[in-house]
């Protein structure tokens, strides 16, 4: 089964919604398979091979008490300067991603003069748009119905052109979303991201790298990472306007209420992220 497809990963968001809005109810196998209208059969299996647990388990990462605790574990984001946007060795299912800003100069022309290239591709949390300059990541959208690529591509970089290519950029899908019963290729060089923002997002999507898979984060925390304490604020203007959806983390920032708080790309699709990442890291 491809648990990759859309039509599949809409039905785990309706679940995944329905769980996180009455899970103190404890909502039954019955009660999401009428959601999502399968049979509790064909629901548990579909769900288990998606998440790697049961629903039952998947709902205790939605709840307020378990996102509280995992902030106040923590993760350790301060102190020396981050090692060249290098993800931790020791993380087993993290990316290894390496930021690199554009210069003054290629900002302000806004890609002039480059090539990017595109496609749709398909990932545990539904289809989403990736586009590559030079072998480096510039976007990772996640997509909606109605949203038109080429649109969302140069809001970004608005003289950059465009080429269609899917099978050119088809080798970094696979490395960042795997095929069902396929493993991510061993140790080799990071995947490169080249970034178009301010100095200030650059930072704070540098120290969204820090946080691990399975682990949380709150505004207030990296804004004290990053050594503007009182920036909160600003820091969660900066994570909104994260081009790079899922490789740059900004998913696993909440507020320190607990809350799971929006998303660029819906809160559903972040309480997806957050559960699988959860169930992942746990294993």
């Amino acid at each position: 089964m491809n648990t990759n497809s859309p039509v599949t990963y809409q039905q785990i968001a309706q679940a995944i919604e329905y769980l996180a809005l009455y899970f103190r109810e404890q909502p039954s196998l019955a009660d999401l398979a009428e959601r999502v209208n399968l049979s509790e059969f064909h629901f548990q299996r579909l769900f288990t091979e998606w998440a790697g647990v049961s629903p039952k388990k998947f709902s205790q990462y939605l709840t307020l008490e378990y996102a509280k605790r995992q902030l106040r574990n923590g993760v350790s984001l301060a102190g020396a300067a981050y090692d060249a946007g290098l993800s931790g060795t020791g993380r087993l299912h993290d990316l290894f991603v390496n930021i690199e800003g554009v210069t003054p100069g290629q900002f302000r022309q806004a890609g002039s003069g480059l090539t990017l290239i595109h496609g749709t591709f398909e990932s545990p949390f539904g289809p989403y748009l990736l586009g590559a300059i030079n072998d480096r990541i510039a976007s990772l959208h996640f997509l909606n119905a109605d949203d038109a690529p080429d649109a969302i591509l140069t809001a970004a970089w608005p003289d950059v052109q465009l080429r269609h290519d899917p099978a050119a950029v088809q080798h970094l899908a696979e490395h960042i979303f795997p095929a069902i019963g396929q493993m991510r290729p061993g140790p080799e060089k990071p995947l490169g991201v080249l970034l178009r923002g301010s100095a200030f997002q650059l930072k704070v999507w540098e120290a969204l790298l820090k946080i691990p898979e399975g682990g949380l984060a709150s505004y207030d925390q990296i804004a004290t990472a990053i050594g503007q304490p009182t920036a909160s604020r600003a820091v969660g203007t900066a994570i909104g306007c994260n081009p790079v959806g899922y490789l740059i983390p900004c998913h696993r920032v909440i507020k320190k209420t607990g809350l799971f708080g929006g998303y660029r790309w819906g809160a559903e699709r972040k309480q997806a992220m957050l559960g699988w990442e959860a169930a992942r890291a746990e294993r």
